[in-house]
């Protein structure tokens, strides 16, 4: 074991190759490339999701829009930042188990799904926003129209 301590090079070896490993069999049990994917099942590789996919096949855009048209920003590399950094949280949350349940949308998120809303819906919904003379972020699409994206569950 002395010897070891003499070669700091092979401890630093023997610790990479054991968080590669482990990152390596931790990312392919968690289906972490399907997370790459625009495919809603994707969503359900967390059971906790099981509810929102089930409300979504029911929903009124289930054959136009999938889960990242409405939750993503739709320009690059923002797209990208946001599914790692929802990616990371929800993992986080669903690992360590202390997420609010039912689901809520955090505020960042609401946004991003407001802004995709006005964004394919902008032509029909123009006069209404902007009619607003209050905080834009006080017409939310989903308070009127909760079960668009998630229908009757």
């Amino acid at each position: 074991m002395a010897s070891l301590l003499h070669r700091p090079w092979l401890i630093l070896a023997i610790a990479l190759g054991a968080m590669i490993g482990l990152g390596s069999y931790t990312f392919d049990y968690a289906e972490g490339l399907s997370y790459l994917s625009n495919d809603p099942k994707a969503c359900m590789n967390c059971h906790i999701m099981n509810d929102q996919f089930a409300g979504w096949t029911k929903s009124s855009h289930h054959a136009i829009a999938t889960c990242n048209d409405c939750h993503l920003t739709h320009s690059f590399p923002q797209y990208y930042l946001d599914k790692g950094m929802n990616g990371w949280n929800h993992s986080k949350a669903f690992t360590l188990e202390n997420f609010h349940e039912p689901i809520i949308i955090n505020e960042r998120n609401s946004r991003i799904l407001q802004g995709n809303c006005l964004r394919c819906h902008e032509d029909f919904v123009h006069e209404i926003v902007a009619g607003n003379k209050t905080d834009i972020s006080s017409v939310k699409c989903v308070t009127c129209h909760r079960s668009v994206g998630h229908g009757g569950r």
